[in-house]
Formats: structure tokens, sequence, C-alpha cells
């Protein structure tokens, strides 16, 4: 079933925009981050980790983003490129601007933790400048992350983009993606996230994230009051997520489907939400049934955090349906299905 259609003549599926960093996620995991002496480099930042995700499920991918002028910029390029990402519109700071500083601090496979390096910080560089008319009109949708909203320049650049898909048709996809650091003010966050949410043809983010995008606008909604107001808008797919217990998502019409997490033997509680966005999307641009991609989406976030990183290790489509084919057959067909 088609929820959304896109213009299948256009020769690129997906451009991301928005935040790259550097994990260092230690290898003497379950002890406080000033115990661990080891650790492990991989690429990290949400929209970063989303499109691997959805290249390696097939999907032709392209990023827009701005990274630092050295070692640490050039392994992030080496890295999409690898995977066959786009790297055409990811450029160098000039002015010695770096990449943000992930090291992550895995205490159970319940509790972990970020302390995160963003001062003088290379994705929020991004400018106008950087946004190109022409790459935007080559693909079906653009996904614009959150915290690209978090300062100027980068705040202006990814909202030229969101004015520049809808100009040429482009579907908007906006991953609410709340990081704290960067925002001054809980008013400021809803400012910027309800002018992309206006605008976006998919919006996927946690019941907090949703309750920051509104808070301006009407505190205290209900998940079902959100996606109906988001759907009087431009939304034609709302997915609200809640952890543990769960995600729904809401097609405009007024249907509603549900899914709980896959059980797995987790190694950390991050990384997740990532894997889902890349298995969820793939679906939607598969043009799959809506709870077949929530399925999806819920059992490739059980395999990221049951891995060490959020990017290295996210699986192609064949791993994911593996996983949940095993899954079944230990726990029952309907194991995942609210």
């Amino acid at each position: 079933m088609k929820y959304i259609k896109f213009d299948e003549t256009r020769p690129m599926d997906l451009i991301l925009l928005g935040r790259v960093a550097i994990d260092f996620n230690p290898v003497d995991y379950f002890h406080p981050l000033s115990q661990s002496t080891t650790f492990k480099k991989y690429v990290g930042g949400s929209p970063a980790n989303t499109a691997v995700g959805v290249r390696r499920h097939g999907l032709k991918t392209g990023f827009i983003g701005k990274v630092s002028d050295d070692q640490f910029g050039e392994y992030v390029v080496d890295f999409f490129n690898k995977e066959g990402i786009d790297t055409s519109h990811i450029t160098r700071c000039e002015n010695g601007e770096k990449l943000g500083l992930t090291f992550t601090e895995i205490l159970s496979p319940d509790e972990s933790s970020i302390l995160m390096y963003r001062n003088c910080i290379a994705d929020l560089q991004l400018s106008t400048e950087d946004i190109d008319e022409g790459y935007i009109r080559q693909a079906k949708a653009i996904l614009i992350s959150g915290t690209a909203l978090a300062a100027s320049p980068s705040r202006e650049a990814a909202l030229k983009a969101v004015m520049l898909a809808k100009k040429n048709q482009t579907k908007i996809i906006f991953d609410i993606d709340y990081r704290a650091y960067n925002w001054n003010s809980k008013d400021e966050i809803s400012i910027y996230y309800a002018m992309v949410a206006r605008e976006a043809d998919i919006i996927m983010g946690s019941r907090e994230e949703f309750d920051l995008t509104e808070h301006l606008i009407q505190p205290g909604r209900s998940d079902e009051e959100s996606a109906a107001a988001w759907q009087k808008e431009q939304a034609k797919i709302v997915v609200i997520k809640h952890g543990k217990k769960g995600s729904t998502a809401y097609v405009k019409g007024g249907e509603s489907y549900s899914i709980k997490p896959f059980p797995v033997e987790a190694l950390k509680s991050f990384g997740g939400g990532d894997g889902y966005a890349s298995a969820f999307l793939y679906g939607i641009f598969m043009g799959w049934d809506i709870m077949e991609c929530l399925e999806f989406g819920s059992a490739e976030a059980a395999m990221m955090v049951r891995s060490h990183s959020s990017s290295e290790e996210l699986p192609d489509t064949e791993s994911v349906r593996q996983f949940i084919r095993e899954t079944k057959e230990k726990y029952g067909e309907m194991i995942a299905r609210a």
C-alpha cells in the first residue's frame, strides 16, 4: 500500500541533512566512563547513522552536511563513500570547526549516558550556500534532523532545504531528533521544530519530542491529538515512540497501528532509534503495509541495541528478515504486535 506517492522518475531516493559526529564506544563496557580505558571509533550522529541504514537496504542515498577539515572529516567522507552514499554535498569547514566527539558510557544494557564535546562544532556550520536546489530536485524525499535547527547558520540552511523541497515536490521527512545541547530554551525548540513539522509528510519522534514541538502550540496533547493536529497540516504519517512500551504509526484518515519492541539481549540502551528509522523508512519507500514497516523498524531497533556501534553494525534487509523469522520461531508469531 502506498501511503505516500514518491516521484519514481527521480534518480535518488533519500537525501539526509544534519549532524555527523564521531562516536567512541568503550570496549571495556559495563563500567563507569571514568574507568573505561579502551574505545572503538565509529561514525555517529542520528542522520548519519540513518543514511548508512537506508543505504544498506538499497536506497539511493545522499547527504548534505558539514565536516571538519581534518582526519576525522576525511574518515567520515571515506566511510560514506565506501557505503555508497553520495558525498558530493558534504563540505569542509574553513574556520577550524571540529566534528562532535561522543564518548558513551555503557553501565549496563539498560543504563547508558553520553559525554558530548560540541564546542565550535562543524555540523552547525552548514549554511544556506550549501543548499543546492538542483540536488534536492533529484531526490524523492529529504530528511531533516531536528538537531540541525539548533543554531545558525545550520538553522537557516535546514529551513531553506525545506522550502526548496516544497517548491520542487520533494517529500519531507522530519526526524525530531532532540538533543539538549546547543538549544537555549523550550520556546526556541518549539518555534523551529513546529516550522518544519508543519511542512513534513512524515514526522517521527518520541512523546517527549512531540511535547517539545507542541510546547507553544498546545501543551499536554495525547498521541492521538498530536497525530490529528499534524495531519491537519501536511503529515501523511506520524510515528510516536514510547521506548520499551513500543510505538504507534498514525496514518492520515484516522487509522493507527502499534508495535512492541522485539525481545533481545541488549548490550546498550542507545542506537535503536536510528535502526528503527532506517528500516521503517525503507518499508515506506517500498510501499509496504504500515504494519510491516513497523515490524521491520522494531526488529532493526532490537538488533542495534545488541550491537556495539550505531553505524557499522547496521544490518542489510535479509539480516533483518532472518532476525524476525528466528525471533518469531522462539517467541511466537505475534510477539511484537501490540
